[in-house]
C-alpha cells in the first residue's frame, strides 16, 4: 500500500498494529488538521468563519457497553465506542445490524436496554434539549408550508432559549454555501431530492451544534448527486471542526468523510473492526481518483466481508 494511505484495522478483542487493544484504539484522539477560518463557496468565493464556536462545551460521545433489544429480538450486542472532539466516525455495516438504532440512542430518541451513553457529559436527552446535537435523518422531512429559508431556520425557532446567540455561520451564508441562495423563497415541492437534502443539512448546521448525527442522509439520491453531497458535507465540516457520527452502507462515502470507521457485523450488531483512515485533509473530490483512496476502500471491503462471517 502506498505511503500516506495507512489503514489500521483493529480487530475486536485483538491488538492493533501500534499495540493498542481495540477498546483503547477506539478512544485515541486522532491528529486532526488545523481548523481553517475560511470556507470555499463552490469556487466562487469564501465564507469567513471564526475559529471559536459560540458553544464552549467539548464535543464528545461515549458509548459504554450499550445494547438494545426489541422484545425477543437482540438488535444490538454490547458496544463500546467513543468519538472525540472534531472527529468524524462512520458506522459501516449491512442492513439491520443496528447502525440506526445506535445513532437514535445517541440522539436521545430511544433508550438503551443496557449500558450508558454520555454526550458532552450529559445524558443524550439533555444534550438534545440544549441543542448540542444536530440530527440529519434519511429523509429531510421539510415542512411543505414553509419556504426553504423558513425550513432552514426551523430548529432556531424552536426552544429559542437554547439557540446560539452568535452562530459561527448564519443561515443565509449556509444557504449560499450549499447553492440554494437563489431558492430562499421556494417551497419544498419545487426542489429536487438533492436540494431538499441540502436544506436539511443547513437546518442541522444552523443551530451551531458541536455534534452532528447523520443517518444515511444521501441513501435515496442518485449516485452523482450522492457524490456531490458527500463532497459538500466535507467542505462544510472541515472549517468548523464539527464532531460527526455518520451512518452509511457506502464504502467510498465512509472513506471520504471519516477519520475512523467502525465496521459492524450482522444482527445482533457489534463493532468488529475500527479502521483509522489516514488520508490527508482537507479532503477534496480529486482524492477519490487516487491509488491511496483505492487501497483504503479495498481494505475496508475486506474488513466488512470478514465482519459478515461473525
Amino acid at each position: 500500500m502506498p505511503v500516506g494511505a495507512r489503514v489500521h484495522l483493529d480487530r475486536a478483542g485483538s491488538s492493533s498494529p501500534n499495540g493498542l487493544s481495540n477498546a483503547t484504539a477506539a478512544s485515541v484522539t486522532p491528529q486532526r488538521r488545523p481548523v481553517s477560518c475560511r470556507c470555499p463557496v463552490g469556487g466562487a468565493g469564501w465564507i469567513e468563519l471564526p475559529q471559536v464556536r459560540s458553544l464552549v462545551v467539548t464535543a464528545r460521545i461515549e458509548v459504554r457497553n450499550v445494547s438494545k433489544t426489541f422484545g425477543a429480538v437482540d438488535a444490538l450486542a454490547p458496544v463500546d465506542l467513543s468519538v472525540d472532539e472534531g472527529e468524524t466516525v462512520t458506522l459501516l455495516g449491512p442492513s439491520g445490524c443496528g447502525k440506526t438504532t445506535l445513532l437514535r440512542m445517541i440522539a436521545g430518541l430511544e433508550g438503551p436496554s443496557s449500558g450508558e451513553i454520555v454526550v458532552n457529559g450529559l445524558a443524550p436527552t439533555e444534550a438534545r434539549r440544549h441543542k448540542q446535537i444536530g440530527f440529519v435523518p434519511q429523509s429531510p422531512a421539510l415542512l411543505p408550508w414553509r419556504t426553504v429559508e423558513a425550513n432552514a431556520r426551523l430548529l432556531l425557532d424552536i426552544n429559542r432559549s437554547a439557540s446560539p446567540v452568535t452562530p459561527s455561520v448564519g443561515v443565509d451564508d449556509l444557504l449560499d454555501e450549499v447553492g440554494l441562495g437563489d431558492f430562499r423563497d421556494a417551497y419544498p415541492h419545487e426542489l429536487s431530492g438533492g436540494m431538499q437534502q441540502r436544506v436539511g443539512l443547513v437546518r442541522a448546521f444552523a443551530i451551531d451544534a458541536p455534534i452532528l448525527l447523520m443517518d444515511e442522509p444521501f441513501a435515496a439520491l442518485d449516485e452523482m448527486t450522492r457524490t456531490d453531497m458527500r463532497h459538500l458535507l466535507g467542505r462544510l465540516c472541515e472549517p468548523l471542526g464539527t464532531t460527526v457520527l455518520f451512518v452509511t452502507h457506502s464504502i467510498p462515502e465512509a472513506t471520504f468523510l471519516s477519520d475512523r470507521i467502525a465496521v459492524m457485523s450482522p444482527r445482533p450488531g457489534r463493532v468488529t473492526d475500527i479502521a483509522t483512515i489516514d488520508l490527508p485533509h482537507p479532503r477534496t473530490p480529486e482524492l477519490e481518483d487516487t491509488d491511496d483512496f483505492f487501497h483504503v476502500t479495498t481494505a475496508l471491503r475486506r474488513s466488512l466481508a470478514a465482519g459478515m462471517q461473525r
